[in-house]
């Protein structure tokens, strides 16, 4: 038993590096020839070769600021995606704990309800959606998409699976001193959920960093247009410059690593909390 153990250890580990290169090599690929002359980018792009360029030059990077409004999509993006995380932990979280501890009556029908709509996706409320804002007169602004996205079931679900599993000793407590139930949700509870609140600022931050569908779908102005509509009409714009497009794509997946860097390890521990607890 020991060797075959060992041997599946050995199998598994040497498996991993081979699974990471087939994800890392396209992001390589497009770091490469975000740094190569236009004309060379696709040269030797089926040998090793092609993975690193002869020379490096900025000029691609230069380019995408001279062609389109790069900084505009980034600031329309940070807006919308920060307004939504923090918006979004601070409802999610409240939504969680109210199902967690609290007791009133249609509760479980809320639950219920809630993890429902997780498997829900968005194009099939998307219609009926649009309908909805174009009513409320929102389209072509920032808050048709921020609102619909602050509330999330899946973010709901997390939050409860996590609160479930906290202590209430600390809280049972804190009411003993005479704290309400406000001040012992964010004096006591939300510090400790501090792993839970990074895994789903990170998964909330991806998923709307790259939304691409609704955004498409109620907007047409470069004044609120995001990243994602920003490098698809800049694919179409000529000409077709394969080293510009590396470029903006560089710039646009920099943030993304940048956030998951910073929050890995709360990430990491919050999704194995709550997977344990749910």
């Amino acid at each position: 038993m020991n060797h075959r153990r060992v041997l599946n250890s050995v199998l598994v580990y040497s498996l991993l590096p081979g699974m990471s290169l087939i994800f890392l090599i396209p992001v390589w690929m497009m770091l490469a020839g975000s740094f190569k002359a236009d004309d060379l980018v696709l040269q030797h792009a089926g040998s090793l070769q092609g993975y690193f360029p002869a020379s490096m030059s900025m000029q691609n990077y230069q380019d995408v600021f001279d062609r389109v409004p790069f900084l505009r999509y980034l600031l329309n993006s940070m807006l919308i995606t920060s307004t939504i995380v923090i918006a979004g932990a601070l409802v999610n979280s409240l939504a969680g704990y109210a199902l967690a501890r609290l007791r009133w009556p249609g509760r479980d029908w809320i639950l219920l309800v809630i993890i429902a709509l997780m498997i829900i996706p968005l194009e099939a409320i998307a219609v009926p959606l649009f309908y909805e804002v174009t009513l409320l007169g929102w389209r072509d602004t920032y808050l048709v998409q921020i609102v619909p996205f602050i509330a999330n079931a899946f973010s709901i679900y997390l939050f409860y699976t996590f609160f479930l599993g906290l202590p209430r000793e600390f809280e049972e407590a804190a009411r003993i001193d005479g704290a309400g139930s406000w001040r012992i949700f964010f004096n006591i509870v939300a510090p400790n959920a501090k792993p839970v609140y990074a895994a789903v600022a990170i998964l909330t931050f991806l998923t709307q960093w790259g939304s691409f569908l609704w955004p498409l779908m109620v907007t047409h102005s470069e004044e609120v247009r995001p990243l994602p509509l920003g490098i698809a009409a800049f694919y179409t714009l000529p000409p077709l410059q394969w080293g510009d497009i590396f470029a903006f794509g560089v710039m646009m997946v920099s943030p993304v690593l940048l956030v998951f860097i910073v929050f890995q390890r709360w990430f990491v521990a919050g999704v194995a909390t709550t997977g344990v607890k749910g």
